[in-house]
């Protein structure tokens, strides 16, 4: 009788030993790869035949392709302003990359502004940010004062992909502060450093911000990789693109070996549309990094999670950059606190076929002097000074055929709407240099005329107005 009541009590032991790793799988890991100037069309999974990207095609299939998906900004700062809060940036005044004046002060998180980290961390989740930060450069505004118990990355928007001798602290690779140096290449060492913080904390649920600078210029690469690709038409594009991919690669890897691939959810997106001068593809979509038109920034968007909806779906409906807060939120069971204003919503029913239809009604876009909305099909683009267009992008995603003058109620409705977001908005507290903002206003007004750009930076603007002026 002894015996059988120390069979029945290890046996009890043991059933309540096995379910521990259930409660502790009930917290799935969140990741967001964030990669930077990435073109909407430059990857297998969403058409690309030049560029190779196995291993993010994998992860596409292991998930959902969002095929109406939109960052809130369409340059780096303000873009990751709003991933990182989950609200429309302007509501913290952060609208444009700086001006570049030091005497104007850096741009910055306001302090009272809640990040994704910050919830996160209070929920028992570890944190840890690497790559690019590019949200400010003051203390107040670091990684580890946002809600990162880990920063592995730099400051900064761009700096090179190899070690630079005596770089200022804002371009340095750091940790918690603290110089790195490194050998090799910047997007290997960030691939290295995510597979070893996955290790470090395979026991506990944790949330990875992986920013990737790929492929923001400078265009570098290693040389094997240009070596593979040397007689490709967009050779350093190519390479650094396969870098890329095969740290992704890399990641999911080490999620399998682990056994945590099932239970991890994982965000794959661009920071905004491909730039004018890394050779990157938008595919059938207008204009590019920095403008209103979708290719500034409509970007390539996935969401894979294995254990909760199976892959090889794509999603049509009208989808954002600042849904990744509140749906992440929302599969780890963290309550939103009541005074926490979010703009995002929650995808996880679209996710699951429990929900159908456009998640946002409307979606809006504003830096400084160029504005866009959109509602349903349609899609408004103002230019300050010079006016507005209007088009149905269902029916004509390159944005060719202004609408305005034959769909008034439309064109209104869209006027009102965004009117109506700005005056909830806040001004923006910092701007950019003019003559960005006067190449900025050029393009844009090219475009909306289907107009040849003449130029796409201030060197070129240069160059273009001097000519004019000695005819």
């Amino acid at each position: 009788m002894k015996n059988l009541y120390i069979v029945v009590l290890c046996g009890i032991l043991w059933s309540c030993n096995t379910n521990n790793p259930e409660k502790k799988e009930s917290k799935p890991n969140v990741i967001v790869i964030l990669i930077d100037d990435a073109g909407y069309a430059d990857f297998g999974f969403m058409g690309c035949k030049d560029l190779e990207t196995p291993n993010i095609d994998k992860l596409a299939k292991s998930g959902v392709v969002f095929a109406d998906a939109h960052v809130s900004a369409t340059v780096c700062a303000p873009s990751r302003a709003g991933l990182i809060t989950g609200k429309y940036q302007q509501r913290f005044g952060f609208e444009a990359n700086d001006t570049g004046d030091k005497a104007s002060g850096d741009l910055g998180l306001s302090d009272d502004v809640v990040t994704i980290a910050d919830v996160f961390k209070e929920n028992g989740y570890k944190t840890m940010a690497l790559g690019k930060w590019h949200l400010g450069k003051e203390e107040s505004d670091l990684p580890n004062n946002r809600g990162f118990d880990e920063f592995y990355g730099f400051e900064v928007g761009s700096r090179s992909y190899f070690q630079i001798e005596n770089p200022k602290k804002s371009i340095m690779l750091q940790h918690n502060g603290k110089r790195v140096k490194f050998d090799g290449y910047l997007t290997d060492v960030l691939g290295d450093q995510s597979v070893k913080y996955i290790e470090d904390n395979k026991d506990n649920p944790f949330f990875m911000y992986l920013a990737y600078n790929a492929v923001h210029t400078p265009m570098e690469a290693k040389k094997e990789d240009l070596e593979k690709y040397k007689n490709h038409p967009r050779q350093y594009l190519a390479a650094m693109t396969w870098s890329l991919d095969e740290n992704v690669g890399k990641l999911q890897a080490k999620l399998k070996e682990l056994g945590i691939a099932d239970n991890t959810l994982i965000y794959f997106l661009s920071d905004n549309g491909g730039a004018a001068n890394n050779t990157s593809s938008g595919g059938p979509l207008k204009g590019w990094k920095g403008n209103k038109f979708e290719g500034g920034h409509r970007v390539p968007f996935v969401v894979s999670w294995p254990a909760q909806f199976k892959g090889g779906q794509t999603f049509s409906g009208l989808s954002s950059s600042l849904d990744i807060f509140t749906t992440s939120i929302a599969a780890a069971n963290i309550t939103k606190k009541e005074d926490l204003i979010l703009d995002g919503v929650n995808l996880l029913p679209y996710l699951k076929g429990e929900k159908t239809g456009d998640p946002h009604a409307h979606l809006f876009w504003r830096k400084l002097e160029e504005a866009g909305a959109r509602i349903g099909d349609y899609k408004m683009v103002r230019l300050q000074d010079y006016g507005a267009t209007l088009y149905n992008v269902e029916n004509d995603l390159g944005e060719m055929n202004d609408l305005q003058n034959s769909n008034k109620e439309e064109f209104y409705q869209l006027d009102t709407a965004l009117k109506n977001w700005e005056s909830q908005m806040m001004e923006p507290l910092w701007g950019e240099p003019r003559d960005w903002m006067d190449v900025t206003h050029h393009i844009h007004q090219r475009l909306m005329e289907n107009k040849e750009v003449l130029y796409s930076d201030p060197a070129k603007m240069k160059k273009v107005l001097s000519k004019e002026n000695k005819r």
